[in-house]
């Protein structure tokens, strides 16, 4: 179950009102937070599955919400 904190909706709300943002104008957006602040929950959020992080060509980490239409891929692993 996914806690939600003050922080965690700002971010998620940030990310949704924008469909995708870079990390530094997703901080910035949020200036009454540290960097770090930021980073941690996005970080937990993205392990969560809540985000996607992804690193673009120009060396970006861009921020977006998962696409919830694809549904989840799953891996047949046998020893």
């Amino acid at each position: 179950m996914a806690s939600h904190t003050p922080v965690t909706d700002r971010i998620l709300g940030a990310v949704q009102r924008t469909h995708e943002c870079d990390l530094d104008t997703l901080t910035n957006s949020l200036s009454d937070l540290s960097w770090s602040q930021v980073f941690l929950e996005v970080d937990r959020l993205s392990r969560q599955g809540q985000v996607m992080v992804t690193l673009n060509s120009g060396g970006r980490y861009l921020i977006r919400l998962p696409d919830t239409t694809k549904g989840f891929v799953t891996h047949d692993v046998r020893p």
